[in-house]
């Protein structure tokens, strides 16, 4: 993986958001922003390329 993929690329992306939104139910704000967290860190590790996390830290500020 070399580059950042913007368009869209989720097989069943709107049960991801459900399983997303599940994750976080009945959830403080502080344990779902740890839960954010830690699930940054792991698609980071997975993508493992630190051009395209550049890119993608770049890409998420505007």
């Amino acid at each position: 993986m070399s580059e950042l993929t913007l368009t869209p690329n989720i097989d069943g992306p709107d049960d991801f958001y459900e399983d997303l939104l599940a994750i976080h139910d009945g959830r403080t704000k502080e344990e779902s922003d740890a839960i954010n967290a830690r699930l940054i860190l792991v698609l980071a590790n997975h993508i493992g390329d630190s051009a395209v996390l550049k890119a993608a830290l770049s890409v998420a500020v505007k």
